[in-house]
């Protein structure tokens, strides 16, 4: 098959300004992304992934992000991204916190953002919680009640749409940063081998728990 090249790759949304974007709450961009994408059908909407960054600390470091400051990492207690398995060896991350292209190859991006776990204290090492995006939109549900200090007032404006949410659930978004992979949807594994499997994508589709 042939290998889709970052000149020849379509965009599966719009371009990132023209995003629905609210900043701090990287969960619900990528679900609106997801939305996005099953309106528009471009792309078979299982060709998508949500994948929750985080780990048991929930201290994990990312470069080139927009709230970063030269060449120094953000630690986030979780981020959120979108992956494009299109079919061939060339996959996408979609971010719309990073300052790196969007859609980015994902070898651009797991080389620019992600860096080596190995080069890192063990305690910010990562791990990946990964969900395809149609289970994504049919499970996720957040109330914001994460965003809201001690007095109740938000720490960070919250979207202009309403919540998030699903007939089993108003709030969940604790089993999707959850790295235990007994708990939530989708599948957990370390770092290294998203990026061992991503970025050297063969002609087999990804088979994960949930599907």
């Amino acid at each position: 098959m042939a290998r889709p090249s970052p000149s020849s790759y379509l965009a599966a949304v719009p371009p990132r300004a023209a995003c629905v974007y609210t900043s701090c709450y990287c969960e619900e961009n990528v679900w609106k992304l997801c939305e996005c994408i099953r309106s528009q059908d471009r792309y078979p909407l299982e060709e998508f992934y949500a994948v929750f960054i985080s780990n048991d600390r929930r201290m994990i470091p990312l470069w080139k992000q927009k709230s970063g400051h030269g060449d120094e990492p953000v630690v986030w207690d979780y981020h959120v991204i979108l992956l494009h398995v299109p079919g061939g060896e060339q996959n996408f991350i979609y971010d719309l916190d990073t300052v790196l292209p969007f859609p980015c190859p994902f070898e651009m991006y797991s080389a620019e953002a992600f860096r080596p776990d190995d080069s890192l204290h063990p305690e910010f090492h990562r791990k990946i919680r990964m969900i395809r995006a149609d289970l994504y939109l049919k499970t996720f549900a957040s109330d914001r009640s994460h965003m809201k200090d001690a007095h109740g007032k938000w720490q960070k404006p919250p979207p202009s749409y309403p919540c998030i949410e699903t007939a089993d659930s108003k709030m969940n978004l604790d089993d999707f940063i959850s790295m235990n992979p007994k708990v939530g949807w989708g599948s957990v594994f370390p770092l290294v081998d998203f990026v061992y499997r991503f970025g050297r994508q063969t002609d087999c589709s990804p088979s994960l728990k949930g599907q």
